[in-house]
């Protein structure tokens, strides 16, 4: 939890120091690795929003859509575009924290993932959860979900939904 917290609190920090201090960034298509030349990634407010909204088109198709940022091995820094709420879902192995940037969203966490099916990494999707909690998420709001947690988003009908996603690996 520990781990998740600082991760959370370090990229809270990043984004409002970038919105203040534009720095170039890759595409978000293209992962950046860390290196002993490129120890230090900025991504400005302006560029997430960019990025975002680069995938809003698919989103809409689709019901959502990603990008990964940034990928060092032991975490990955991702965008989430969502325009329908998704299944329910547990990773086995990766923490989520989470910024939320765009729409509100209901989290259901806890309880019994109905129809779940667990593929070979170890992830277990299903159509819903059965016994959980909510809670409403907002823009700003950040939140963890640790490895082993079942979660999903509820979005209403018309919501178009956007965040942060770092996800931080748990062996």
């Amino acid at each position: 939890m520990k781990t998740a917290l600082i991760a959370a609190i370090v990229l809270t920090l990043a984004i409002s120091v970038a919105a203040q201090n534009p720095q170039p960034t890759e595409p978000a298509s293209t992962p950046v690795q860390a290196s002993a030349q490129n120890p230090v990634l900025v991504i400005d407010k302006h560029t997430l929003d960019e990025h975002l909204g680069q995938l809003l088109p698919e989103a809409s198709s689709k019901g959502s859509a990603g990008a990964t940022l940034v990928d060092y091995g032991s975490y990955k820094i991702q965008l989430s575009m969502r325009t329908e709420m998704g299944g329910a879902e547990v990773h086995a192995h990766w923490d989520d924290v989470m910024t939320v940037e765009r729409g509100s969203a209901t989290l259901i966490t806890g309880g019994t993932v109905v129809d779940g099916k667990t593929g070979e990494d170890g992830e277990t999707h299903g159509s819903r959860i059965e016994g959980a909690q909510s809670q409403p998420i907002n823009p700003g709001d950040v939140l963890t979900i640790r490895a082993g947690t079942p979660h999903q988003l509820i979005l209403k009908p018309g919501t178009i939904y956007g965040a942060v996603v770092v996800k931080i690996h748990e062996p």
